[in-house]
C-alpha cells in the first residue's frame, strides 16, 4: 500500500464537487446536494434515483455522460415547482446542473445545460435540443473546456459486460481514458465524428463533388491520426505505470489497441500515416454506399490482458473481469494524479457486484488511501462498514437526499 499513500502525497490540495444542483434532471425536479471530498456512499432503494445523481456529476466532465444518453431522455417527464430557486428558473432549459467544484484549493462553479433552440432547415423552422456549459458564469466555446476544472472516472453495471460484444463501448471506455490526460483528445474526437457524419452524409446523398469529398477526408485523415497517436501514448503510459506500480490485489493487465491506423504508426511516420488513410478513404467511398463502415480510427478496439494468465479478458470469469475493470480505474486514477497533479472524482456505481469480500474491502480501503472523493451507491449501507470512520453516508427517499 506504500505506493499509494505516495501518490496521494503529490495532490496537495483536493478536489472535487462540494455542491451540486439539479434541475429537472431525471427523477429531480430540484435537488441540492453539499457532500464532502471524501468517499461518499448513497444508498436508497431499486429505481431510487442514486445513478442519476453520478451521471449529473459525469457531465460536468466533457462527452456524453456515464450512460452515454440522449439529452431529449434526460428531462424530468413531470413538471414540479417544489423551491423557490426552481419556480424562478429560466424554462427555455430543458434540464440543467450545476456545481461548485475545487480543484487544488481554487474554487470554479461549472454548470451545463440543455436549451431549446431553433434553426431554419430547407425553408422549415425546427426545435432541437442544445447543450451549453458555462464557467463561472461565462460561457465556453466547447464542453470539452469542462476537462480544465474537474475529471471524472467512472464504473456502472452495464460495464461489467464491456469486454464482450461489439468494441463501440470498448472504444468510448478508452477515448474517456484518454481525454482524462489530453482534454484536447475531446475536441478531435467530436471533430471526427462531424466530419465523418458529413462524408457519409454526401456519399450516400448521390452529390458528386469530389473536391469537397477530398477536403473532408483530408481533415478525416489529419483528425485521425491525432485521435490514434493520442490512443498510443496514453496507453503506453499507463503500460509503463502498471508495470514499475503492479497491484497487491486487483490483477495486473496489458492494454492494447487493435486499430490499423494506431498499428502503422508504430512502424512509419504519422505523415505518411496521413497518406494511407487518406487514399483508404478514398477507396472507401463504395462501401459506404453498401452500407459498410471504412476502416480507421472509428473501428479501433480496446483490448486488455489478464497478465497471469496471458487470457484475453474476455475469456476470463465474470469476477475477473470485474477485477480487470476495477484494476484499470485504479491504474487511471493513480497514473492521472501523478501527471495531473489532481484527483479525478471516482463515480462507482454498484462496485461491489463481482468483487469477492477480500477486493471488496482492499478498494475500499485504496480508494480511502488516496484521499479522493468517490461516490459510491449501494442498496445496502453495510456493504461499505469498513469506511463508517472515514466516509459521508447519505441516503435516498421519495427523490430528497439525507446524511445518513
Amino acid at each position: 500500500m506504500a505506493a499509494l499513500y505516495q501518490i496521494s502525497e503529490v495532490v496537495k490540495e483536493k478536489s472535487g464537487v462540494k455542491r451540486l444542483t439539479l434541475t429537472d434532471f431525471r427523477n429531480y425536479a430540484y435537488l441540492r446536494f453539499e457532500p464532502e471530498i471524501c468517499p461518499v456512499i448513497i444508498t436508497g432503494e431499486n429505481g431510487s434515483g442514486k445513478t442519476n445523481i453520478l451521471e449529473a456529476i459525469s457531465f460536468l466532465t466533457p462527452g456524453r455522460g456515464l450512460r452515454s444518453a440522449k439529452m431529449a431522455d434526460i428531462k424530468r417527464l413531470t413538471p414540479a415547482l417544489v423551491e423557490e430557486s426552481y419556480a424562478k428558473a429560466d424554462k427555455s432549459y430543458s434540464w440543467a446542473v450545476s456545481a461548485d467544484v475545487v480543484k487544488n484549493g481554487e474554487e470554479f462553479t461549472l454548470s451545463t445545460a440543455v436549451q431549446k433552440a431553433q434553426k431554419e432547415y430547407e425553408n422549415d423552422l425546427r426545435t432541437f435540443d442544445r447543450r451549453i456549459v458555462q464557467i463561472d458564469g461565462q460561457k465556453a466555446s466547447t464542453q470539452a473546456e469542462l476537462g480544465k476544472y474537474m475529471s471524472a472516472v467512472w464504473v456502472t453495471p452495464q460495464m461489467d459486460r464491456i469486454f464482450l460484444g461489439g468494441p463501440q463501448p470498448r472504444r468510448s471506455f478508452l477515448d474517456r481514458i484518454v481525454y482524462s490526460f489530453d482534454i484536447e483528445h475531446a475536441k478531435r474526437t467530436a471533430l471526427f465524428e462531424h466530419l465523418y457524419k458529413e462524408w457519409l452524409k454526401l456519399i450516400k446523398s448521390g452529390v458528386k463533388d469530389n473536391l469537397w469529398l477530398l477536403s473532408l477526408e483530408d481533415q478525416m485523415a489529419s483528425t485521425g491520426v491525432s485521435i490514434a497517436a493520442a490512443r498510443r501514448e496514453i496507453i503506453a503510459r499507463l503500460n509503463t505505470f502498471i508495470e514499475k506500480e503492479p497491484d497487491d490485489v486487483f490483477p495486473n493487465l496489458r492494454l492494447e489497441l487493435d486499430g490499423k491506423i494506431e498499428q502503422m504508426l508504430d512502424q512509419k511516420p504519422a505523415i505518411d500515416v496521413e497518406d494511407y488513410y487518406k487514399e483508404s478513404l478514398y477507396h472507401s467511398r463504395h462501401l459506404i454506399l453498401e452500407n459498410e463502415a471504412a476502416e480507421g480510427v472509428n473501428r479501433t478496439d480496446f483490448k486488455v490482458y489478464f497478465k497471469k494468465k496471458n487470457m484475453p479478458a474476455e475469456l476470463c470469469s465474470t469476477g475477473e473481469q470485474k477485477s480487470l475493470l476495477v484494476s484499470i480505474i485504479l491504474s487511471q486514477t493513480k497514473c492521472q494524479m501523478l501527471d495531473k497533479g489532481f484527483a479525478p472524482v471516482l463515480l462507482l456505481d454498484e462496485v461491489t457486484t463481482h468483487l469477492d469480500d477480500i477486493k471488496k474491502d482492499a478498494l475500499l480501503h485504496k480508494i480511502c488511501d488516496l484521499k479522493l472523493q468517490a461516490f459510491m451507491t449501494s442498496t445496502d449501507k453495510d456493504s461499505f462498514g469498513v469506511l463508517k470512520n472515514d466516509a459521508q453516508f447519505f441516503v435516498l427517499k421519495n427523490n430528497q437526499i439525507f446524511e445518513n
